[in-house]
């Protein structure tokens, strides 16, 4: 398939530059232009999965590296592996979803959805994109977009929960540019593509140095842990997405937070395995507390939105733990667990927006009895609650039970403990359901309306991955396998004996 990802990532932005121009008296042609800009790349995504071969551990779909600032050999290079192909699929569906959820958006509409797809197209740059200085550049692209929806069409405090994402974010870019500066100057050829700054050979001066290599690990970890967000640079997400329109936060919970695990597998792990070994520990030390801090986060929360800010905070820690033990079921876990936390959390946040473009408020100990008054978005809203607390036969038991699996043969304390993070998960999320569904109907919402056609519209294709995935995993396993193994048997290479010996 010719140019599959260019053209997923392209045709947004064609959508973005198109919308300006549109009349501002036309609300609605901005609105079908943008849900005509995001229908294709979510078409090319069915493609991909079908066309995707599963033996290969090798990227796929690959586009140059042809010349782009040939001076200083910068190159447009793309191609997707298992690591960034469930992150392209769910991109191209969170996107679709996120336009139709938007609908009821007002306020300056033509800039909303023009800014939109603006971040589409900087979303789905980033997991294609294989060259350095074209990932930064789809980094910092998705930056302006998120400040301004954030900004713009956010809650009461939006201008200061934009200004704390793009700061925090911003410092993270920085210490990512900083790194891929060093790599450009001190590697054979001077280059940016990253599957050759993959071949350790290649790195030459301070780059070899195991000081230098360790300092640059951190300071890439620190610009990937901001947008997980892990334990301590999480401080950002809980304003972000209370603030933020409801499609916003589910792009965000959705897509966004991915870009972090993502950017450690893929760069972390591949140019500096050892240090990546170093610092394993740190890792599932991170993760655990990200497991633990979150959920009991959560369970403080009286803001409907809050507690689910938390708890993708909770759910991203299992992430670390899997993919810090370095076998091949804690990263399969891991990936598992970015696609199957994109599709649970997209749900939440899109349940939310739900009863507060009803009720406008979020506040838990105002509902009671909803599942009587509305009995659909009761439903909707269990099977979500069911999936991110882990019950088996939904995608979300599924990984966290791998991200388990794997961590267990390393990290057999740091597992025990993160185990309680289920626990806590599973009272918060009820009590939470209580709270809002069960008891005595309010009498202030006796008539709210139920969910609506184009909500369940947003709904049903997540529900349905969510059971699918949770019965069957193997069409998304076998997606993933082929890569994560061959990464996973790279990065034991570089372990200790009497760690591999224990695997």
């Amino acid at each position: 398939m010719q140019h599959a990802l260019s053209l997923m990532t392209f045709i947004p932005l064609v959508g973005a530059l198109i919308i300006p121009f549109l009349p501002k008296e036309k609300p609605n042609w901005a609105r079908w232009v943008a849900l005509a800009a995001t229908l294709p790349p979510l078409f090319i995504a069915f493609k991909i999965f079908a066309l995707f071969d599963r033996s290969a551990a090798s990227f796929q779909f690959v586009e140059g590296p042809y010349s782009w600032i040939p001076a200083f050999h910068i190159q447009y290079y793309m191609g997707i592996d298992g690591i960034s192909v469930s992150m392209v699929l769910l991109t191209a569906l969170i996107s679709t979803i996120c336009i139709i959820a938007s609908w009821g958006i007002q306020k300056s509409v033509r800039g909303y959805f023009a800014l939109f797809l603006l971040l589409d197209a900087g979303m789905m740059g980033v997991f294609c994109a294989l060259d350095w200085f074209l990932f930064y550049v789809f980094w910092e692209v998705m930056l302006l977009p998120m400040y301004f929806l954030i900004g713009i069409w956010g809650g009461p405090r939006r201008e200061y929960a934009a200004i704390k994402f793009f700061l925090y974010t911003l410092l993270g870019s920085v210490l990512m540019l900083l790194v891929m500066i060093a790599f450009y100057f001190y590697s054979d050829g001077n280059s940016f593509n990253l599957v050759t700054l993959a071949n350790q050979a290649g790195h030459l001066g301070p780059l070899t140095h195991p000081n230098f290599r360790l300092v640059c690990w951190l300071g890439l970890f620190i610009c990937f842990a901001v947008k997980i967000p892990a334990f301590p640079f999480h401080t950002w997400l809980p304003d972000a997405h209370v603030e933020a329109p409801t499609a916003i936060s589910v792009i965000l919970a959705g897509v966004l937070l991915k870009m972090g695990i993502y950017g450690i597998l893929r760069i972390n792990y591949t140019l500096l395995p050892e240090a990546t070994v170093y610092f394993a520990q740190m890792m599932a030390v991170i993760g655990v507390i990200n497991i633990i801090y979150g959920a009991l986060c959560a369970m403080a929360q009286t803001d409907f939105k809050k507690l689910i800010a938390y708890s993708s905070i909770s759910h991203m820690g299992f992430c670390l733990l899997g993919m810090s033990s370095f076998t091949p079921e804690g990263i399969n876990g891991a990936v598992l667990q970015m696609f199957n936390h994109g599709t649970i959390t997209a749900q939440l946040f899109l349940l939310v927006g739900v009863v507060y473009d009803r009720a406008h408020h979020r506040d838990l100990n105002k509902f009671g009895g909803l599942a009587t008054t509305q009995p659909q978005y009761a439903v909707m809203t269990a099977i979500a609650f069911f999936a991110a607390m882990g019950l088996p036969g939904l995608s979300g038991f599924i990984s966290e039970a791998l991200s388990f699996l794997g961590g267990f043969k390393v990290w057999r304390f740091y597992t025990i403990l993160s185990a309680s993070g289920v626990v806590l998960t599973a009272g918060y999320m009820l009590w939470t359901f209580q709270k809002v569904f069960l008891g005595p109907v309010n009498e202030k919402y006796k008539g709210m309306p139920d969910i609506s056609g184009r909500e369940m519209l947003t709904l049903v294709p997540l529900v349905i991955l969510v059971v699918v995935l949770g019965v069957y995993p193997k069409p998304a396993l076998d997606l993933v396998g082929a890569s994560l193994s061959a990464l996973s048997q790279g990065m034991q290479s570089y372990l200790p004996s009497s760690w591999v010996a224990g695997l």
